[in-house]
């Protein structure tokens, strides 16, 4: 299906995370909906729904999917502060609601790696490839760790190491460029791996080798426009495009018939 992607020179993959290697992405939306529909169903506004999740919501950093879904109610709050409890109705204390509710149901539904995504993760790496973790959330280690994934990536560019070194978030690029220059890489030898928009748009903004779409939701015709240069339902459509570009036909490649670990116990607090 994928027989003319050419992924020489790519030797290194910057993964998002949410949608790309975990479907934290149903955890999210689960979270924001557990937020908006009594906040939005108070102020009389047009009720929540989950294409609220992706219009305005879906990458962004916590506070900014506050900010743009308000704006889309014509809801004004005061901004507040970061330290700012949850039970206040500000832009800061609606975002760190989001989080806990986020907590909530991550303990409650957990979180299993994509068999798919888990097969070209172990292809990448057998070629030889470095790899980083590039998420808008601060709750990026929890998730890996609870998904099993913790120890495969020695990099994780998280919303946390933004907000700590000034970085602004997707859709702009920086904090995949961020991730390249930790693992010691150009940007042009580095694959972007993306579902969300404002994903894609980051790293069609960055001068990145290729930009990967993993199809989620957002659809193939949105994600093309969007930069996308490549387009896939599942990761492991790629493992022969990897194995053509490492040159290994020899080696034997992973299949994703194997479960990942999941394993709720290692799920560590959200760093501040």
């Amino acid at each position: 299906m994928h027989d003319d992607v050419d992924l020489r020179g790519i030797r290194g993959y910057l993964f998002d995370l949410d949608g790309v290697l975990t479907p934290t992405a149903v955890v999210h939306m689960h979270a924001w909906a557990r937020l908006f529909r009594p906040f939005l169903e108070q102020h009389d506004a047009e009720p929540y729904t989950d294409d609220d999740y992706f219009a305005y919501i879906d990458g962004k950093p916590r506070y900014d999917g506050v900010r743009s879904l308000l704006e889309s109610r014509g809801i004004v709050v005061p901004e507040g502060e970061v330290t700012d409890a949850p039970a206040l109705d500000t832009v800061h204390g609606l975002g760190n609601r989001k989080n806990e509710a986020f907590n909530i149901t991550l303990a409650e539904e957990g979180v299993t790696a994509y068999p798919a995504s888990v097969a070209f993760l172990d292809a990448v790496e057998r070629a030889g490839a470095k790899v980083a973790v590039v998420s808008s959330s601060k709750n990026a280690p929890a998730v890996l760790a609870a998904a099993g994934l913790a120890d495969r990536f020695d990099v994780v560019v998280d919303g946390a190491v933004a907000a700590r070194d000034g970085l602004p978030g997707k859709p702009e690029p920086d904090t995949f460029e961020r991730a390249a220059e930790l693992i010691g890489l150009p940007t042009m030898a580095c694959a972007v791996v993306e579902d969300a928009e404002s994903g894609v748009k980051a790293g069609a903004a960055g001068e990145f080798g290729i930009v990967i779409g993993v199809d989620r939701g957002v659809g193939r015709a949105a994600l093309e426009e969007l930069g996308a240069d490549v387009i896939v339902d599942e990761l492991d459509e790629l493992i022969p495009a990897v194995q053509r570009a490492a040159g290994a036909s020899d080696i034997e490649f992973p299949t994703n018939d194997a479960t990942p670990t999941n394993d709720p116990s290692t799920t560590r607090e959200e760093p501040e």
